[in-house]
């Protein structure tokens, strides 16, 4: 959509990072797919051409490789995750067994087979019912266009990074590669297509960097001869020719909100209290030792949820006890008296490990994963709370169970528990005297019954992200249905507020570590919902203190009780935003 002012155009699409930016767009052509030309092989080049793919697909691999390392430890390693199913594809024999099949069989050039089976196999996934493997035909295009390039022998085109002119990056749509190693004066993101949802938004947010997809096809129209734009990720907005009024506006907007950023890093280094002097914990979300620095440099209390699975995603091997041992006890020397909550294997779902025994499943999602997988491989489960245990000794740790919904799954859970540390005091191993054990809130049936897991949960904590799918039945990561996923909506805030109020009759603490948790937007609901911590990526931690530290509890209280009355996701997003 185009709206016309005088003077300037402003284009809409969906704002999915927020935050404002001014700068020079420029085109990121790498988004779109190399130019490929077809040409038939004789019989003595056929042999030939093959070892030239396999060249390639192993300098794609090593590229990939050096993309995930550099990402895992600039973003965070829940992000580079994203590249594990790029590695995955280059070394699947249905992907790159077809593509030599076709140099032979069709004695065509690598070129020509690896676009053909690449367009095929995106193809198909887009057409499974399966939305976790629809969801992989972005990963398809991204590694296929990579192949191309190795193959062609081009470089990615990028912003020089001493450039001192600000620039806005346009696409057809982005691709986690292309945010990979952002060049310090891209200010901004915009594109064509795309979703809130899409792995880059993510990326977007977690770097943040203000981002506009969804904008559609006026936005190769428009920017032809436009030399500066301003892009508005809160209102989702790409404002072209603007005057200069308007852009010395903006200007001094980014600046302000700049110092604003600094000031709040400051503050951040303090507890969180609402204005009626009630604390609220602000703890980090991490995926391993990486993300240690940014987490206390940001002012996190504690960490809120560390996830394991990276431990599992790196090794060609199951982890040894040792090998965690050492990762745990370097997280709880790091926050010494601050609380750490460290959740258990979550494989399944969107998670797999190729040395591991899952069962082929039409839906992963539904299917054995998290607390399930581990109470099912008790080895596996019994290595992971050794090692907890152990570690435990050195600092505050909190254990987190995930994706509970019976009281049988907890209490099976914690027997584990108790076993490991029995066989750990008969070996003469020091382990912390009280370790608090909870659960992580994921589905609806462990949000009804919250009053009964409480009996046997010391902490809840909500994760919004499964919690929002399996309530609204919306895959995040299917663009088709990726409208209908908003936390906001009215039967998850009343999960939500089940939760809290379950959680409060019990005595126990409650907090949330979804996405959900780090929109300063909705700091105030969340408070006035009953959530006593909330833990998110370390950069959106001074933003939410800030917030807390405006917000006043009964106020917060009434609005909670306002948006649960609602009957649709706008409406509470138009409140919570509404001035008061």
């Amino acid at each position: 959509m185009t709206i016309q002012h005088t003077g300037q155009h402003t284009l809409t699409g969906i704002g999915v990072s927020p935050g404002l930016a001014v700068g020079r767009p420029v085109w990121l052509r790498q988004s779109a797919a190399p130019a490929v030309e077809r040409r038939t092989l004789q019989a003595n080049e056929v042999a030939s051409e093959v070892e030239r793919f396999r060249a390639a697909v192993a300098e794609a691999k090593a590229q990939i490789s050096r993309i995930r390392a550099r990402v895992a430890k600039e973003i965070g390693e829940h992000e580079a995750q994203v590249f594990d199913a790029h590695l995955t594809f280059l070394e699947d024999p249905a992907y790159v067994g077809e593509i030599e099949r076709k140099i032979e069989a069709d004695a065509i050039n690598a070129e020509a087979a690896c676009a053909d089976v690449t367009t095929a196999t995106r193809e198909m996934l887009q057409a499974l019912p399966d939305e976790y493997l629809q969801a992989r035909a972005d990963d398809i295009r991204d590694v296929g266009q990579r192949l191309l390039r190795c193959l062609l022998g081009e470089t990615a085109a990028a912003v020089a990074e001493d450039e001192t002119t600000s620039v806005i990056w346009v696409a057809d749509e982005l691709m986690p590669s292309d945010l990979s190693a952002l060049p310090k004066n891209v200010t901004g993101l915009a594109s064509v297509g795309g979703s809130k949802t899409a792995h880059t938004a993510i990326m977007a947010r977690t770097l943040g960097i203000p981002a506009v997809y969804g904008i559609g096809d006026a936005l190769r129209d428009e920017l032809a001869d436009s030399d500066v734009v301003i892009l508005n990720g809160d209102e989702g907005t790409l404002q072209v020719h603007p005057s200069p009024e308007e852009i010395a506006a903006a200007e001094k907007t980014v600046h302000e909100r700049s110092v604003a950023l600094e000031r709040a890093r400051e503050i951040a280094q303090r507890p969180a209290v609402t204005k009626d002097g009630v604390r609220i914990d602000v703890f980090a979300n991490v995926g391993g030792p990486q993300d240690f620095a940014a987490a206390l440099a940001n002012g996190a209390d504690g960490i809120g949820l560390f996830r394991t699975e990276f431990l599992y995603l790196e090794n060609d091997h199951w982890p040894t006890e040792q090998e965690q041992y050492e990762v745990y006890r370097q997280a709880l020397e790091a926050f010494g008296e601050r609380p750490v909550i460290i959740r258990t294997l979550d494989i399944g779902g969107d998670k797999s490990l190729p040395y591991a025994t899952l069962p082929t499943e039409e839906n992963p999602f539904l299917g054995l994963r998290a607390i399930r997988y581990c109470l099912a491989e008790t080895e596996v489960f019994r290595t992971q709370l050794r090692a907890l245990l152990r570690a435990s000794a050195h600092g505050t740790l909190w254990i987190m169970f995930p994706m509970v919904e019976t009281l049988d799954e907890l209490q099976a859970a914690k027997a584990w528990l108790e076993r490991c540390r029995a066989e750990l005091i008969q070996e003469g191993v020091a382990v912390a005297e009280r370790i608090p054990v909870g659960i992580m809130v994921e589905t609806p049936a462990a949000a009804m019954t919250a009053d009964i897991l409480a009996q046997e949960s010391d902490f809840f904590s909500i994760g919004t992200n499964d919690l929002t799918q399996y309530t609204l039945a919306a895959d995040r990561g299917n663009p088709s249905v990726s409208g209908l996923y908003n936390p906001a909506h009215p039967a998850v805030l009343r999960l939500i507020a089940n939760t809290c109020s379950a959680a409060a009759k019990a005595g126990i603490p409650v907090g949330m570590c979804g996405e959900f948790a780090g929109d300063p937007v909705f700091t105030e609901l969340l408070v006035g919902l009953g959530l006593q911590e909330l833990s998110m990526s370390a950069s959106f931690i001074p933003a939410v203190k800030e917030k807390v530290n405006a917000t006043e509890g009964e106020r917060a209280r009434k609005l909670a009780e306002q948006a649960l009355q609602l009957g649709r996701p706008e409406a509470v997003e138009a409140l919570v935003k509404s001035p008061r």
